[in-house]
């Protein structure tokens, strides 16, 4: 008993540090949710106009397009990109390492560097497809509203699919060569490796990448907002980038704190049934 006790006390520094970081800035959260700027209580009225703005609708929808197309593509390219890496070919170790540099180069850097490549006038992406003749005219891609959020979409899947490739390629290295040779004395060929030896004994690990990308896909801001800052027109407006709005540049910090407590609720829910579904999955 008296060594358990002396667990907690050795424990009790980080409980607070955990706390502090966490726990009070969650409920403080909450409890600006449900006040308004002097402190008074309101119940559910910043909830209602938050809700009640048109912002919030079109940002929803938009995080869900984000969210579902930087997944889907980082999680394919980044599988293809591993199963590459994994074969013999003369400088693989140069290709892995240049693989990596667009998830090492930080944020906000690559976020300028794309926006000027994609400038309507500057830019060279443009220079690039109008001087071959590939197009007409210069393409607004960041100015045009069918064409910006594919566009902020592809940029985060530049980003983050040397991390899903790196993850699985680890997995693939750790699969047993027997697994290989069986297949082999079964006459598989290549592509039969890859669908019944490789990717099934990688799946835990894309099932842990999928889930981290879902989480930084929710919370991360950085691409779009320092491109577009949600423009135009909102057509790159996610929830996270509205909540900063919201609270910072229209100084609405109670109606900011009612939208991140229900996208908090959400984004838990949405961890919570992938979780769920993956464990039924595996159960059968």
């Amino acid at each position: 008993m008296q060594s358990q006790s002396t667990g907690y006390l050795f424990i009790l520094p980080a409980l607070l540090v955990l706390a502090m970081l966490i726990a009070y800035p969650v409920a403080y959260t909450g409890l600006l949710s449900v006040t308004d700027s002097r402190g008074a209580f309101v119940g559910l009225d910043n909830f209602r106009r938050i809700l009640g703005a048109r912002a919030t609708g079109t940002a929803l929808l938009n995080t869900l397009w984000w969210v579902a197309g930087s997944i889907v593509f980082q999680v394919v390219l980044g599988v293809l990109t591993a199963i590459l890496l994994n074969q013999s070919f003369r400088g693989r170790a140069v290709v892995r390492s240049i693989t990596l540099i667009p998830w090492v180069v930080p944020g906000i850097v690559a976020a300028t560097t794309w926006a000027w490549m994609l400038h309507t006038e500057f830019g060279i992406v443009n220079y690039m497809l109008t001087e071959p003749g590939l197009i007409a005219q210069p393409v607004g891609w960041l100015t045009n509203g069918d064409t910006v959020l594919p566009v902020m979409i592809a940029i985060n899947v530049w980003k983050m699919f040397p991390f899903v490739a790196i993850m699985v390629l680890a997995g693939l290295q750790s699969i047993p060569n027997d697994l290989y040779e069986a297949a082999r004395i079964d006459g598989a060929r290549y592509w039969e490796e890859v669908w019944y030896v490789m990717l099934p004994q990688v799946r835990p690990v894309i099932v842990a990448v999928t889930l981290l990308l879902v989480i930084w896909a929710l919370n991360h801001i950085t691409i779009i907002y320092a491109i577009t800052r949600g423009g135009p027109a909102n057509r790159t407006l996610i929830t996270p980038i509205q909540i900063f709005r919201t609270a910072f540049e229209s100084t609405q910090f109670n109606a900011a704190a009612a939208l991140s407590v229900m996208f908090f609720a959400v984004a838990i829910l949405v961890v919570f049934a992938y979780i769920r579904l993956l464990a039924a999955g595996a159960a059968r």
